[in-house]
């Protein structure tokens, strides 16, 4: 009965908040500050999932500048968990087919986030090129998912070099961040999910790196995620251990 309650809840909020989201951007359309409000809209309903979600940000080593953001994709519940972490001028890169959503879609692209055809692998350079054009252009920073999929509880799945390419190019950051484990965590029928953690990582200068070392570069980011997720999920396990015994 809770799952029902909380599926039906869930898909009504998330109606409204694309609804009015549509609305509310006909009036700027495609303005970058958008994803970062309606990021935080949707991650406003995390408790609904019975997740607790902790947002940790480095101190005094926070980027000011444009950058390109690299996040672990686990699940679809990422919308909620590492959504409320996507900062004011940054947009995501999405596949096309996220428009064909009703309403989620629509809002998706009216937020001014950036589509691409992943299917259509010769549109890969354009691709980086429109990237960064952006960054340049409209002073934005890019949000983006290296995996290029969902790991589905596979851990920390191979990186495309796409981000890295665009990074290099744009002469601009990398930003790790990484969102612990809700891989069969989450569990609708459950009151309780547990805590998850996402954290904003140092940024990684992209300045030593060229265009022929971008795998280096890839393999350097990767390896900093694999470690933090490693030790977020411990911490995490630990927590909600000795909160279970409290």
């Amino acid at each position: 009965m809770l799952a029902i309650i909380r599926a039906i809840v869930v898909v009504l909020l998330s109606i409204c908040i694309c609804v009015f989201g549509l609305i509310y951007c006909l009036f700027s359309p495609r303005n970058p500050r958008h994803v970062a409000t309606f990021g935080r809209m949707f991650g406003r309903m995390a408790p609904l999932l019975g997740l607790k979600v902790e947002l940790r940000y480095p101190s005094a080593r926070v980027t000011r500048q444009n950058c390109i953001y690299i996040a672990n994709h686990q699940n679809n519940y990422d919308m909620v968990t590492a959504a409320s972490m996507v900062q004011p001028r940054t947009v995501t890169v999405g596949k096309k087919s996220l428009l064909w959503i009703p309403f989620f879609g629509q809002l998706y692209w009216l937020t001014g986030n950036l589509l691409i055809d992943r299917e259509n692998r010769s549109r890969a350079h354009g691709t980086i090129s429109a990237i960064v054009e952006h960054i340049k252009k409209k002073n934005i920073s890019i949000w983006m998912f290296p995996e290029g999929t969902r790991s589905r509880g596979r851990g920390l799945l191979p990186f495309k070099m796409g981000a890295f390419y665009a990074a290099i190019a744009a002469g601009v950051p990398v930003v790790p961040i990484c969102v612990s484990n809700t891989s069969n965590k989450i569990k609708l029928n459950r009151w309780s999910n547990g805590l998850v953690i996402v954290e904003v990582l140092p940024p990684v200068d992209t300045s030593p790196y060229s265009r022929d070392r971008v795998r280096d570069l890839a393999e350097h980011c990767r390896t900093l995620m694999v470690a933090r997720l490693a030790e977020l999920d411990a911490e995490v396990a630990k927590r909600e251990g000795d909160a279970s015994r409290a």
